[in-house]
């Protein structure tokens, strides 16, 4: 397994290299065709890594970032994995077909929390075999960190080692947690979690982080931790937020700040 880092005082980053770490959310179910097609635009106007859609957006975004560079994402079993496997795989299979380049597909929370590790190791191979045949598209899976113990997570982290999936990925950004007081939020991509994730998994599987990293100083601070790739809603605000510190084309070191809230 891989090494955790230790997490650096300084990273050297640029514009294109903080935008390319970005997936550009587009999830939310309250969201209108004229909406997505925004959220798009800006996708393609900041050269972003890709842009996260619900399936039946696909072909929405794979004619709307052809030629840009921009890759196409599709969730599956989104938020909740409850989806049957055989479902998952036909919907990942679908949104493949219709132009998407990545899948983020969510786990069977229940069976992970129910220690039924041969039913989740086999959907997520299911999945990953049906989306990597001939390269078409790879895989990252989405844990749903908010619902799991460390030890789910760790055991997650050495199945998805061994099946070889591109990503783990933190949460939905939709994994609402009941709370003491009767009322629902959630935590998304901590850094306490990052850290058991990058400890974890083997050294060729990538973390995505997502749920709660909304200004440039949560960005910064996961890409110390090892994140490769960030979903995020608030894209343009984190991009402006770089270029205002002086962040361009060409790369600058840049102090990395700890969050008030990921102390």
């Amino acid at each position: 397994m891989a090494a955790p880092p230790q997490g650096p005082s300084s990273v050297q980053v640029s514009l294109p290299q903080i935008a390319k770490l970005i997936d550009h959310s587009l999830l939310h179910p309250t969201m209108t065709d004229a909406q997505i097609h925004a959220g798009l635009d800006v996708a393609r106007k900041h050269g972003v890594a890709a842009a996260c859609v619900k399936p039946y957006s696909v072909p929405i975004a794979a004619e709307a970032l052809a030629d840009s560079g921009v890759l196409v994402c599709a969730v599956i079993g989104f938020p909740h994995g409850n989806s049957t496997t055989a479902i998952k795989v036909a919907e990942a299979q679908e949104a493949v077909s219709a132009g998407a380049h990545e899948i983020d597909m969510v786990v069977n929370v229940g069976k992970v929390l129910g220690g039924d590790w041969e039913y989740v190791t086999n959907e997520i191979r299911a999945i990953n075999d049906a989306v990597t045949h001939r390269d078409q598209a790879v895989l990252k899976v989405i844990f749903e960190n908010d619902y799991l113990d460390d030890s789910h997570i760790v055991h997650l982290c050495r199945i998805c080692s061994a099946l070889s999936v591109a990503f783990i990925k933190t949460s939905t950004g939709y994994g609402f947690v009941k709370q003491d007081n009767g009322l629902y939020t959630y935590k998304g991509a901590t850094p306490a979690h990052l850290k058991l994730m990058r400890s974890n998994v083997g050294p060729n599987v990538q973390i995505k982080a997502a749920g709660g990293l909304r200004t440039l100083d949560d960005v910064l601070y996961a890409m110390s931790l090892g994140v490769t790739r960030i979903g995020a809603t608030a894209t343009e605000e984190i991009l402006a937020e770089a270029a205002r510190r002086g962040i361009g084309i060409a790369p600058k070191l840049v102090e990395v700040t700890v969050p008030a809230d990921k102390t």
